[in-house]
């Protein structure tokens, strides 16, 4: 068995013309970690992810690598992320696209498809080969569903 078996031919994606607003309603909506994004052919480009959307809501203070590591001080309240949302909804998921991803492609077999999506703990784009274009996802969902389903 590989990857092929256990994955999700029919990913909701994102391209780079949608907005960080509507991704996030998505994220929201059916509670994914994150998201593929995709160019016009269906080329894989990147994951959007739930982190992200903390990152651009969050102060800079708190998110500059190697910065602060005490943020005990800051004061900010939901009302002060949610203004830090807004500022942001109408931009580009480039703004947080990921392209450092673990991939895995149709044909990677069925049991360093799950190791890797165990250690990186989160939903894995199949990325064809030669292409680059996006065949599927595996999610815990999609794994956890062909578990329970599978015969003895």
């Amino acid at each position: 068995m590989t990857a092929k078996s256990i994955m999700n031919t029919s990913p909701i994606v994102l391209h780079l013309t949608d907005k960080v607003g509507a991704a996030a309603d998505i994220i929201m909506e059916h509670r994914f970690r994150s998201i593929p994004v995709v160019d016009d052919d269906n080329r894989f480009i990147g994951m959007f992810s739930i982190n992200c959307l903390l990152k651009v809501v969050l102060p800079p203070a708190m998110v500059i690598e190697g910065g602060l590591r005490d943020v005990s001080f800051i004061q900010n309240g939901l009302s002060d992320l949610h203004k830090r949302f807004v500022e942001v909804e109408n931009e580009s998921v480039g703004i947080c696209v990921n392209q450092d991803v673990t991939i895995v492609h149709p044909d990677t077999p069925l049991m360093e498809s799950l190791f890797l999506l165990y250690n990186t703990q989160a939903a894995l784009p199949v990325v064809e080969k030669d292409t680059r274009k996006l065949a599927g996802v595996i999610s815990y969902w999609d794994v956890g569903r062909k578990v329970l389903d599978a015969e003895i």
